[in-house]
């Protein structure tokens, strides 16, 4: 049964916090995120990728940069950016992005729990990337971005988030993506208890985005579990920063790839060797892929529509018959040679968020050879293979819109 922590979170005043308020630091390079956060001292991006702050030379996983997130922490703490709540509350989070809204209630969860795989989770992480968040979590004792979990939806929660959001909010803004942003505080007992009682009615939450973040989180809470003689179970370090989404609010976009070069093959070979497990057919606009096993293919200025044979569909397996893994299977591991997405150099991944255009763009530049458009992973998708204990093929998911750093600090 899934556990729920409240906690005594560090908050930006209500009028700082579009000001604070920043992307998660896996979707900004660090030139990236120099130029966005320029001009913007309280930006949560000299905490997420404090590298911002230290000459381009140094390495990202120096520890210098460790230490400069810990220190630019502290500072926006220091000049009361961030101030702490009296006592532990829950918080309920609302993005708006266009006519879409998502509600999820902010709160800590089981380091225990991610262990048992009652938080259960659907990727691999990748070493470097895992260490890098592990450094960041233990210099700085704080979670200081929210993982992305979900949960399959309950009536009862859903009516307490809706009499909380019935009323004004604490904060309210739009960032400069034109997301909107708001944030509840619960602060009634009777109601965050509530709250606890019902999730211990659900069995499983799931990490929808943020599956390095959770690790990470939980790797610092395990070795200070093992290095307190004194550990009781209580302690701050057993919990970890998340909101929880429930599943039927959830949007999943497409997850494109786009790959360098077609492998030493004619464009005709290259067809030919398709027909086994697609049919191609010429398409006169970009094509976004409508349903299940169809895909857009675009090479050479022209849009194509690819369509899985029903064989490949109706395959047992739910993580063969993804249509990320069906791409990666029969056409971009045997006909391109992409033997492994997560390290080969030759292919890259484009969010749905980016649009077709920038498909093309990639592709017409000369940067890459061909492109690929998906259609998205379902959430029912997601629960399905996680609760099978499988992984899905790396960048399946793209869910959007992202949460923001920095609207809540969770300190061990």
């Amino acid at each position: 049964m899934a556990t729920i922590h409240p906690f005594q979170a560090y908050r930006p005043k209500p009028e700082l916090a579009p000001e604070v308020a920043a992307k998660p630091y896996d979707v900004l390079n660090s030139d990236e995120a120099r130029a966005e956060a320029e001009g913007h001292p309280l930006s949560f991006l000299h905490v997420g990728k404090p590298e911002i702050d230290l000459d381009p030379s140094i390495n990202l996983y120096d520890p210098r940069v460790y230490e400069k997130a810990r220190e630019n922490l502290q500072r926006l703490v220091n000049d009361g950016v961030l101030v702490p709540d009296p006592e532990p509350y829950l918080y309920v989070y609302a993005q708006s992005m266009g006519n879409h809204t998502q509600y999820g209630l902010v709160t800590c969860v089981s380091v225990e729990e991610y262990l048992d795989d009652t938080i259960k989770k659907h990727e691999l992480t990748r070493k470097e990337k895992e260490d890098d968040r592990t450094h960041h979590v233990a210099t700085t004792s704080a979670h200081t971005g929210p993982i992305f979990l979900t949960y399959r939806h309950q009536d009862t929660v859903d009516e307490i988030i809706d009499g909380i959001v019935a009323e004004p909010p604490e904060i309210d803004f739009i960032a400069p993506d034109q997301i909107r942003h708001r944030v509840w505080v619960i602060r009634d007992p009777q109601i965050i208890q509530a709250l606890v009682q019902e999730f211990r009615q659900i069995p499983s939450l799931y990490v929808a985005d943020g599956h390095h973040r959770s690790a990470s989180a939980a790797r610092v809470g395990k070795e200070r579990r093992e290095a307190n003689p004194n550990h009781t179970g209580d302690e701050e370090y057993n919990y970890f920063l998340a909101v929880l989404f429930p599943d039927n609010q959830l949007r999943i976009l497409d997850y494109n790839r786009v790959v360098k070069d077609l492998n030493g093959l004619s464009w005709n070979d290259f067809l030919n060797a398709l027909s086994p497990s697609f049919t191609v057919e010429p398409a006169d606009q970009p094509v976004r892929p409508e349903r299940k096993g169809q895909f857009g293919m675009y090479h050479g200025g022209k849009w194509y529509r690819l369509q899985a044979s029903q064989e490949l569909l109706d395959n047992p397996d739910p993580v063969k018959r993804l249509d990320v893994a069906i791409l990666q299977d029969y056409l971009l591991h045997p006909v391109l040679g992409i033997q492994d997405p997560r390290t080969d150099k030759r292919i890259d991944f484009v969010g749905g968020i980016r649009g077709l255009r920038e498909l093309e763009r990639r592709v017409d530049s000369g940067e890459m050879a061909i492109a690929f458009s998906l259609y998205p992973t379902s959430i029912d998708e997601l629960l399905a293979i996680a609760d099978a204990g499988k992984i899905m093929p790396p960048k399946s998911t793209w869910f959007e819109p992202k949460l923001r750093d920095g609207l809540f600090v969770h300190f061990f």
